[in-house]
């Protein structure tokens, strides 16, 4: 006679299955994106796609079980550090060029901003804070003259936003190409010091 697994037996069966399937996912996630299909992440965590909706509830459930780890840690801390700044003009360089390298290694972090799962409250808070930063740190370049007066938090929305979507659906460019580009683009929104001609 086969023994019956104890209880035990079977909560820790479980979390094993929901730990193979958060590292796959993370992993999945990482290279390809929130909109990977879940085949494959149930192939790389050997289990079935039944069992990840067993275990989350279906993609909005294992995005929302692993997206502080793939994306909210690191674009808050980013936050954090742009207005710790002491260089009120120096943040929006600061905080532009770690966005734009957080959208260049972080496929998932396009799928946010792009709001790919608007039923998902916890990317829309996220998309929500991001806002309020833009905001905050465009208006406070504005202030001490480190932008041009035309541009707007809704202009660096629309900028990254592009972006995002030029990542997701066109040819990644090479990485000094990219960067090279984020240096055009932080010339073209910085407010020049006017030139003596003496």
């Amino acid at each position: 006679m086969s023994a019956v697994p104890s209880g035990s037996r079977l909560r820790a069966d479980a979390r094993r299955n929901s730990e193979q399937i958060r590292s796959a996912a993370i992993g999945a996630f990482q290279g390809q994106g929130l909109t990977v299909p879940l085949e494959g992440v149930a192939k790389a965590a050997g289990v079935s796609k039944a069992t990840i909706f067993n275990r989350f509830g279906g993609r909005i459930g294992l995005i929302e079980a692993v997206i502080e780890e793939l994306v909210t840690r690191e674009l808050f801390a980013v936050i954090d550090h742009a207005r710790a700044m002491d260089d009120v003009g120096g943040r929006i360089t600061y905080y532009l060029t770690a966005l734009r390298d957080l959208q260049y290694r972080q496929p998932a972090f396009n799928d946010v901003l792009l709001q790919t799962y608007p039923q998902s409250r916890q990317l829309m808070e996220i998309c929500r804070v991001g806002s309020e930063a833009n905001e905050e740190l465009v208006t406070a370049a504005q202030a001490v003259g480190a932008l041009r007066p035309e541009f707007t938090a809704d202009d660096l929305h629309a900028l990254v936003v592009d972006n995002a979507l030029a990542l997701k659906h066109g040819e990644r460019p090479p990485r000094a190409d990219y960067d090279r580009r984020t240096t055009y683009l932080l010339d073209g929104i910085q407010r020049r010091p006017p030139t003596s001609d003496g």
